[in-house]
């Protein structure tokens, strides 16, 4: 009798431990259950979600705030807390500067290059609104820079890629797509909405109206540009400093030039700019540290120099921050930014010139025929040397533009070689990428003799999609 009743209380204190185990293993995965729909609650609500429904004038059916809640100041809940514990960690960061960034908001012009960084960084940092403007889709050749996106969004709106790459770092930041460009028509009531821009645009006309409006709307600016092998960036209308304006009243003939599209640029040398961007965002946000303002940081990535230089002052004669401005909430929405800065306000391929007649010019499909045909002719690129030896025609001579009338006795010698017996001249066309700088060789071998020249128009990005779709479109 003793040995059966031993046997049972045997048995019977294993279950219970096998209970207290089972009911550690619940108390952690309620825990964890916990934490997820704390990170999940509504921005609105700064307690855990074991807090909410708290009766507030005590009692019997109370639930007792967590002990670490107890007297706390901020807002920031366990979730977070552990989401950001690395940046809280820092003696001059902390929680006001996390909270900060939490209730702020950023606008950021441009998902590309520039753009990617800085949604990724303020996406994982906790900015609380994110705004994402651009009006292209994925293309192939943005991925070696633009690190947002990846293959399977090809064909896709940056922003609708930019959104879903965020929210899977930090799915309890809010993000806002925007997939139209701004204009000068809906930029004031775009910015009102957010606490800083971001410029991460490609192109000078984009420049000025995001400046202006960033003036007239009293908002910080974070300005960012990447080109080649070099990037800067800067802080405008920020602490009493300057703004785009002040320092350039009117773009450069060159400044309508300088996109990635034709000068080309290293990938990395955007993600470095962008990620500086997020880094003043982040400073304008939570007033921690020492902002860009007057200041412009300069990148050499070839030297792998970065310095940076002291701005002049707010202009007092700035016709968009000066003591008495034309560019005001009434006069921005019709200013003409397009023909101001003489470019487009796109990321996309600037228009072809059109410079020669066509009795001067042949298409790529004519041209193509007369390939075909084996007849006689010398074909001059004009484009750089490097941009030749990613990809040509058969049988061109390549002579960079620059260098044409240091060239004219090649070219007469090229048709003299493949000049027939009785023929009287030969026949010359001239192709570079995109047309523009062909059409201008053909003016000057004409005006130096060449009778018989001509350019192929739209150049060899006309080739790749009228005549050969396997010919690299660069």
């Amino acid at each position: 009798m003793f040995f059966v009743f031993f046997h049972k209380m045997a048995d019977f204190t294993l279950e219970l431990e096998a209970l207290r185990v089972e009911n550690a293993r619940l108390k952690e995965k309620l825990k964890q259950h916990l934490l997820v729909e704390d990170m999940l609650l509504p921005s609105s609500s700064n307690l855990p979600r074991a807090v909410i429904g708290m009766n507030r004038e005590g009692g019997e059916n109370a639930c007792p705030a967590p002990p670490w809640i107890a007297g706390l100041s901020h807002s920031l809940t366990a979730a977070q807390i552990q989401r950001y514990s690395r940046q809280l960690l820092l003696p001059s960061f902390g929680v006001k500067a996390q909270e900060n960034l939490c209730k702020g908001s950023v606008l950021i012009v441009g998902a590309g290059g520039l753009g990617s960084p800085v949604a990724l960084y303020l996406a994982a940092c906790g900015v609380g609104c994110i705004g994402i403007m651009d009006p292209d889709r994925v293309e192939l050749h943005n991925l070696h820079r633009q690190v947002i996106h990846n293959e399977a969004s090809v064909g896709e709106t940056k922003v609708s890629s930019a959104s879903r790459t965020c929210l899977a770092i930090n799915s309890s930041v809010k993000v806002v797509e925007y997939p139209f460009g701004l204009d000068a028509r809906n930029a004031l009531d775009i910015m009102a909405q957010y606490d800083v821009v971001v410029d991460a645009s490609d192109n000078v006309a984009t420049r000025y109206l995001v400046s202006d409006a960033c003036v007239v709307a009293n908002k910080p600016l974070v300005s960012g540009a990447a080109l080649g092998m070099e990037g800067q960036l800067t802080v405008y209308n920020y602490l009493k400093g300057p703004c785009y304006r002040c320092l350039f009243p009117t773009p450069s003939p060159q400044a309508a030039c300088q996109r990635c599209s034709d000068a080309g640029v290293l990938g990395v040398v955007p993600g470095i700019v962008g990620t500086f961007q997020a880094l003043e965002v982040i400073k304008v946000l939570t007033k921690v540290g020492e902002p860009l303002s007057a200041r412009m940081l300069i990148l050499d990535a070839l030297s792998s120099r970065i310095h940076t230089v002291k701005l002049r002052g707010k202009n007092t004669q700035c016709v968009a921050c000066g003591e008495l401005p034309q560019i005001t909430h009434i006069t921005l929405p019709n200013f003409d930014y397009e023909k101001f800065a003489a470019s487009p306000m796109s990321d996309g391929t600037p228009p072809r010139e059109q410079v020669v007649g066509e009795d001067q010019s042949i298409t790529c499909t004519d041209y193509n025929k007369l390939v075909r045909g084996h007849k006689s002719h010398v074909l001059v690129d004009v484009r750089e040397k490097h941009q030749y030896d990613i990809a040509s025609l058969p049988d061109s001579l390549n002579i960079p533009y620059a260098k044409l009338p240091q060239q004219l006795d090649t070219i007469r010698a090229a048709a003299q070689k493949h000049k027939h017996e009785g023929d009287e001249d030969m026949s010359v066309y001239v192709i570079c990428r995109r047309g523009n700088d062909s059409q201008r060789a053909v003016q000057d071998l004409r005006s130096a003799g060449f009778n018989l020249v001509y350019d192929i128009t739209g150049g060899l990005l006309s080739w790749a999609q009228d005549v050969d779709s396997t010919f690299p479109a660069l």
